[in-house]
């Protein structure tokens, strides 16, 4: 399962690109409409990071979310996601990572309320 934050522009337009391009045999779920406790992670967690939960219930998140979900896609999606999770290519994706959800409200897709914190944002969530 892959989650994301559902009231930013820019995670969703990601999630929309995803559903199309890549076949990922998995759930996509916002946050917001997730039980987050009893898929072992927390609000807070899943407000500063998408998040991949296994079948056993391990919780990745950021760029190891990312690589995991590419591998789990297959074909040539699988040997991207492995490289992003193998160093040096790791440490390059999780900082590639940082800096886009740093930056998320100033890239395509995004709004001035990726910005805000989630209790901020229109809708109240939080």
């Amino acid at each position: 399962m892959l989650v994301y934050d559902g009231d930013c522009g820019f995670c969703t337009s990601s999630v929309r690109f995803i559903e199309r391009y890549v076949p990922a045999r998995a759930e996509i779920v916002a946050f917001q409409y997730a039980d987050l406790g009893e898929l072992g992670t927390t609000a807070e967690r899943a407000e500063h990071e998408v998040l991949w939960i296994d079948r056993a219930g391990r919780v990745s998140g950021g760029a190891e979310a990312v690589g995991r979900l590419l591998t789990a896609a297959g074909g040539p999606w699988r040997a991207l996601g492995v490289v992003m999770r193998v160093a040096p290519a790791s440490w390059a994706a999780q900082a590639a990572y940082r800096l886009i959800a740093r930056n998320r409200h100033r890239l395509p897709g995004g709004t001035a309320a990726c910005a805000l914190p989630p209790a901020g944002r229109p809708g109240g969530h939080g």
